[in-house]
């Protein structure tokens, strides 16, 4: 008899739509997303927007668009939370059904005395105790009530965690939260779970910031019967300084990442090994991390963002790139960061000069910065360095190279022998040809080699650019 086949995996990130989507925000959905996908699971996304106050549209556009660039994609609609609170207020009913949970009548005035008055004991917390706990329903006022969870009043509740291991609550800390307000609207600690539960969500895999929401969650899987999920709580991001990531940091949104010029492959890449190891595996491709990655390589300190090593992580990944994949993306990032697009002829040029810069660029504004020679528009402009290399003689060099070049082969061996010919003929080193070749062609002393770039932008421009020079 063959065993039992194994549940698909299920994965989630439920962001909530008041802001642009964290870099950390970003790190958890990853790991969702390679758990799930690495297991031929599914990677469900939840937009928990209930708070109607602060929720935008802009913020979920802003929120999938990140997710986008990053590379991760879901499985089926877009879920959201504030459609769904007919649901969770069914669940809470349920609930008081099952005996789970109470109506309670207590007013916010009595609420706020209880709490006062155990201040007042020297308390620095105090569960509030609801008098309509075990109350006779034939006492229940006609007015308003909140639904209110029976929380268990004594010994402890164990919240098994992948990465966190076992952690321990004392019940006596647990208070019998409500689950409905007495408007009828639900909570978040209700409609998290009932949403989890609906969805077919395996394993929740968030940030350690919600590992005191597990304990008060659980109840509620606990109160209905349900399987309980998977927990893992992975730590968050601090800064260099080891303090929570904050704007003193730098960019703390994903899009900014984005804008900022560094390409998704690299960036997943680093996001992927921040706060989480494989070995001594640093550089790899997603198709390997998705592989690679499993719970248990989830470190329990918090991970240190660090920009020189993410910028070498980025700089890999760009040298290996296809280069109509990186044009693409580098298209992307020109409107990400609000710069003026690329026109035909430079996209031409850039397409074909990539081979010969992506090599020495972590981020696009350095590759832009690289191939300026393919982009630039004559007549070149000429840098205070560059033009020291540009003297009469030079300029008289140039002026000689221009018919030479009308019908020479246009490859690299052909250009190599009549430059180097000529550098003979001139009785100098071809070290001293290239300076003003680079300043003619580029406007800069450092470039890609002089063949290199002859070859990229052809043979009419580089004749037209040596004329200028020579000139």
């Amino acid at each position: 008899m063959s065993a039992p086949k194994a549940a698909q995996i299920v994965t989630r990130f439920a962001p909530s739509p008041t802001g642009f989507l964290h870099i950390g925000g970003g790190r958890t959905a990853l790991f969702n997303w390679l758990y799930a996908r690495g297991r031929g699971g599914k990677f469900l996304l939840r937009i928990e927007d209930t708070d109607r106050e602060r929720s935008t549209p802009e913020a979920t556009a802003a929120i999938l668009k990140g997710l986008t660039w990053l590379g991760l994609d879901w499985d089926g609609e877009v879920v959201s939370q504030f459609e769904r609170r007919h649901r969770h207020a069914e669940v809470a009913h349920e609930m008081l059904a099952r005996g789970t949970a109470y109506k309670c009548f207590s007013t916010p005035e009595e609420i706020a005395a209880f709490r006062a008055e155990a201040e007042a004991k020297g308390a620095s917390y105090a569960v509030f105790q609801s008098p309509w706990r075990d109350a006779d329903p034939a006492t229940h006022p006609d007015a308003p009530y909140a639904i209110r969870m029976k929380a268990p009043r004594t010994g402890e509740t164990e919240i098994h965690d992948e990465v966190q291991g076992i952690v321990t609550i004392r019940n006596e800390t647990l208070d019998d939260m409500i689950v409905l307000r007495s408007d009828g609207t639900p909570t978040y600690m209700l409609a998290v779970v009932v949403d989890d539960h609906d969805m077919g969500v395996t394993h929740v895999i968030r940030g350690d910031d919600h590992l005191n929401n597990a304990g008060r969650q659980q109840m509620v899987y606990d109160a209905m019967g349900w399987t309980v999920p998977v927990w893992a709580h992975i730590p968050l991001i601090h800064g260099p300084d080891g303090k929570k990531l904050s704007k003193r940091h730098g960019a703390t949104g994903v899009e900014e990442y984005q804008a900022m010029g560094y390409p998704a492959a690299g960036m997943r890449n680093y996001l992927t090994r921040l706060g989480w190891a494989h070995g001594d595996a640093e550089i790899f491709t997603t198709a390997e991390a998705l592989k690679m990655f499993d719970l248990k390589g989830i470190g329990r300190a918090p991970a240190r963002l660090d920009f020189k090593k993410l910028e070498n992580t980025c700089g890999h990944h760009m040298a290996t790139t296809d280069d109509a994949a990186l044009l693409h993306e580098l298209e992307g990032f020109l409107q990400a960061a609000g710069r003026p697009a690329l026109t035909e002829a430079q996209r031409d040029r850039l397409s074909r000069g990539l081979y010969c810069v992506k090599d020495r660029a972590k981020t696009f504004p350095e590759l832009l910065e690289k191939a300026q020679f393919s982009l630039t528009k004559r007549p070149v402009a000429v840098d205070e360095a560059a033009a020291k290399a540009l003297d009469t003689v030079s300029r008289g060099i140039l002026k000689s190279l221009t018919p030479r070049l009308q019908n020479a082969s246009w490859t690299k061996d052909g250009l190599e022998s009549i430059l180097n010919d000529a550098a003979a003929e001139n009785g100098i080193g071809f070290g001293k040809l290239a300076a003003p070749l680079r300043a003619a062609l580029a406007g800069r002393s450092a470039t890609p080699s002089v063949f290199d770039m002859m070859l990229v932008i052809g043979r009419d421009e580089t004749i037209a650019r040596l004329s200028d020079a020579g000139a």
